[in-house]
């Protein structure tokens, strides 16, 4: 059994974190010492660790409550559902960086912005030695083996939307 201040040590949290977690119910101690100190058990850990991993992955406390008593496929589903969730807001943040460098008109800016876009990523395939039939092949390939991550590249190419469909059917025929 571990005392309050010897788990937020360990955890690098304050001791009202701890208490915070406590008063909401998310981590409550499993026991109490003779002066009446929070105790904290190997569940308590095993709990405490599941928090910290749920709070790595951007979830708030009202959702790791509810994910702490989930189990298997339940578990699964909330977290595929935060994971789409997350693909949203990038796509958002995409969207308002795309904006934001269209109305600054700023070569530099673009740079500064870590941006690639499509004419950039044309021009280091060609400079790799890829030929339109190279291209073609790595977009079949990207295409096959992970289609959702292939439209979020190229959307984050800041390419249109009916060029992006174009592209994925482009590398999905059979006659390449």
């Amino acid at each position: 059994m571990l005392t309050i201040g010897q788990v937020a040590k360990k955890y690098a949290l304050s001791r009202s974190t701890l208490l915070y977690y406590d008063s909401i119910g998310i981590l409550k101690p499993s026991g109490r010492s003779d002066s009446n100190y929070r105790l904290y058990s190997e569940a308590d850990l095993n709990k405490m660790d599941k928090i910290v991993l749920y709070r790595n992955a951007g979830l708030s406390l009202d959702a790791i409550s509810v994910l702490l008593d989930e189990k298997g496929d339940e578990l699964n589903v909330s977290l595929e559902r935060r994971l789409r969730s997350i693909n949203g807001e990038i796509q958002q943040l995409r969207d308002q960086q795309s904006v934001i460098l269209r109305i600054l008109e700023n070569k530099h800016a673009v740079l500064d912005s870590r941006v690639m876009t499509k004419e950039t990523w044309v021009s280091l395939l060609e400079a790799a030695g890829l030929d339109e039939a190279g291209m073609r092949k790595w977009h079949v390939e990207f295409e096959a083996r992970s289609p959702e991550a292939h439209q979020d590249f190229l959307e984050s190419l800041g390419i249109q939307k009916s060029e992006i469909l174009s592209i994925r059917e482009w590398s999905r025929e059979k006659d390449h």
